[in-house]
């Protein structure tokens, strides 16, 4: 049975396992631990409304200690086990494995956003700092989900550019590689423009936005948008052009790192098979947040750019 106790130990399979060093895991545990405690003064596991009897971790509980608990969602994030595989890694059965993770991953991502790694979500909360650099980049990013029963649903999930049903979020990052905006989560056959148009947001004037092909004619006021250009239909680039394209893909690489560090948990980059209503939103949301605290301890240099 895994335990933080015998895990901890062993710094390279803590690392694998979770995504995260010890030491980080340390950092993030404070936080968690006071969410779990405001959650558990109010309602039992179960989601009740407790009564007089305060909480405590009954005999032979599987995640005697809130390390065990953080590991527990940590890990199921980071590796996307069936909910029977994981309940075995962690002692229990599947029923149980799904209690805990409805419970603790709301309390984690809770703790993340107390921590202030949280992306915004809305155009209204988005309020990018301007201080440091005027440089964003925004990419959008597909996530596979199980095949809908639903003809109706096969039709409006299924991402011809991935031949295979996802849902899609827009990303916006700062020069630190943190995601800083993530959009609401939308069907996979919608177009990353349209899906950024509707995200709404905006960005300070006289600043800079990176971006690819998929978001041709996406403007935002007073920001200079930069993009490779397209290739005429049956006509080639001018050799000028193309060397423009290759130094704009150079730049434009900083935000597929940053989808990537993200997509270190399995949760978001393989299929996903949670079906629990709004879990799909929420965990990617998480994802980032994770990411963004990460950096905190392992930032990424990269050359410095100009505006």
């Amino acid at each position: 049975m895994l335990t933080y106790a015998s895990l901890a130990q062993h710094a390279d399979q803590f690392l694998a396992m979770t995504a995260y060093t010890v030491e980080e895991f340390q950092a993030l545990l404070p936080a968690f631990r006071a969410e779990f405690v405001a959650y558990t003064a109010k309602f039992t596991l179960a989601g009740r409304p407790r009564g007089k009897r305060a909480y405590s971790a009954y005999k032979n509980s599987p995640l005697p200690t809130i390390e065990d608990k953080l590991l527990f969602i940590l890990v199921y994030l980071k590796q996307n086990s069936l909910q029977t595989a994981h309940g075995v890694l962690f002692g229990m059965a599947q029923p149980d494995a799904n209690q805990w993770i409805h419970l603790l991953h709301p309390l984690l991502n809770q703790a993340l956003a107390a921590l202030g790694a949280h992306p915004a979500r809305t155009a209204t909360t988005f309020t990018p700092e301007t201080e440091a650099t005027l440089i964003f980049w925004q990419d959008g990013t597909e996530r596979p989900i199980p095949r809908p029963t639903d003809a109706t649903a096969r039709r409006l999930y299924y991402s011809g550019k991935k031949k295979h049903h996802t849902l899609k979020n827009i990303v916006v990052i700062n020069p630190d590689s943190r995601v800083i905006f993530l959009s609401q989560t939308c069907e996979g056959t919608k177009h990353d423009k349209r899906a950024a148009d509707e995200a709404g947001y905006t960005l300070p004037a006289n600043s800079v936005l990176l971006q690819d092909i998929g978001f041709q004619g996406f403007t935002l006021a007073e920001v200079l948008i930069l993009q490779p250009q397209k290739k005429p239909r049956g006509h080639d680039l001018p050799p000028e052009t193309r060397l423009d394209n290759q130094a704009i893909a150079a730049l434009r690489i900083q935000i597929e790192h940053a989808i990537g560090g993200v997509k270190r948990y399995r949760i978001v980059k393989d299929e996903i098979r949670n079906w629990k209503a709004g879990f799909r939103d929420k965990v990617m949301e998480t994802c980032c947040a994770l990411h963004n605290f990460r950096l905190t301890f392992r930032p990424w240099s990269h050359e410095p750019l100009a505006c």
